[in-house]
């Protein structure tokens, strides 16, 4: 069986899709899984082992300049790539018009289909004509948290039975790659959201009792507002603080995969320490925990959510997470 997941961004989401590829593994042994995604979380795609073909697709980037020959050019390279294999199943995992174009344009065998979700589910991005552009749909609940739903979209999508399997702990491609080689905790405090910042005194705060504890603080910064922030708490907090250079997806997962857990904002990163399986705590500006924070595994939390989470309500959490994390060998 040949499959194709269509999953182009954001990085949390494609992260959350990444449990997918264990089930279908599961139920299709030998199946040929490949997947369409953002240029920019390709490479973090190809660390995944077993995975097929990773197919950059650069929507992003080229709705800038739509008319342009360059433009023009790498859309019908993207497309002549993508038809270079004929699919028994598309699974648009995004239910968004571009990912649907994405799904349609694929070729599929003689028996193919291409599937999507069949309605909204609260929180989750939809656009009503998808339900149009593709072979199928699958109703979804209105209320189930992003993991499960794509989940879900899978086992309904090719018949097998989704109730015992949303009763195990997802399981993420990327926990063989932790080594935890170094007591360090990574600060995932960027977002592209401001309202899902947590305030720069509480970041200093926090620091000050990771240090107090042992732990040196590793600090990414991917613009000029996060290096901005790491320059602060290295200039507060002292030789402790190691601000890390701006390096790509599949670099920073080999270096956060060697530190001892992570504290972060709802963002692409913290989901990828919960991948990794490291000790994680999330911290939610928003009310949309129950949604996107981790599920299955007592060394893995989300705080706040109805609220800013205080810097004592983080430290609990954290020192939980320490307490339930598993013994790591590495």
């Amino acid at each position: 069986m040949k499959i194709l997941v269509v999953k182009l961004s954001s990085l949390g989401d494609v992260i959350q899709t990444l449990p997918v590829l264990h089930d279908l593994a599961t139920q299709f042994p030998g199946a040929q899984i490949d997947w369409v995604v953002e240029e920019a979380f390709a490479d973090l795609l190809k660390q995944v082992p077993g995975l097929g073909r990773v197919l950059p697709c650069a929507q992003r980037r080229w709705r800038k300049t739509p008319f342009a020959a360059e433009t023009r050019a790498q859309w019908r390279q993207f497309w002549a790539t993508l038809r270079l294999e004929a699919y028994d199943v598309v699974i648009d995992f995004q239910g968004l018009i571009k990912s649907a174009r994405v799904a349609r344009g694929a070729r599929l065998t003689d028996t193919g289909f291409s599937v999507t979700y069949g309605n909204r589910s609260e929180l989750c991005a939809y656009e009503w004509p998808v339900r149009w552009m593709l072979n199928r749909t699958v109703p979804m609940e209105t209320r189930l948290h992003a993991v499960a739903r794509t989940r879900q979209l899978a086992a309904r999508a090719l018949g097998y039975d989704d109730q015992p399997l949303l009763r195990q702990a997802p399981v993420y491609p990327f926990a063989s790659l932790r080594t935890q080689a170094h007591k360090a905790v990574f600060f995932a405090h960027g977002t592209t959201r401001e309202d899902n910042e947590w305030p720069a005194s509480h970041w200093l705060e926090v620091g000050q009792r990771c240090i107090e504890a042992g732990f040196a603080l590793w600090i990414p910064q991917a613009n000029e507002r996060e290096l901005a922030l790491a320059q602060q708490l290295k200039l507060v907090l002292g030789d402790a603080v190691r601000v890390l250079p701006r390096c790509g997806l599949a670099d920073l997962l080999k270096v956060m995969a060697t530190c001892q857990g992570v504290l972060g904002v709802d963002s692409g990163l913290s989901h990828l320490a919960v991948a990794l399986d490291l000790p994680v705590v999330q911290i939610f500006s928003q009310p949309r925990a129950w949604r996107a924070g981790p599920v299955g595994q007592a060394h893995q939390c989300a705080v706040g959510g109805d609220h800013v989470p205080a810097v004592h309500e983080v430290w609990d959490a954290w020192q939980r997470c320490l307490l339930a994390a598993p013994v790591h060998h590495p």
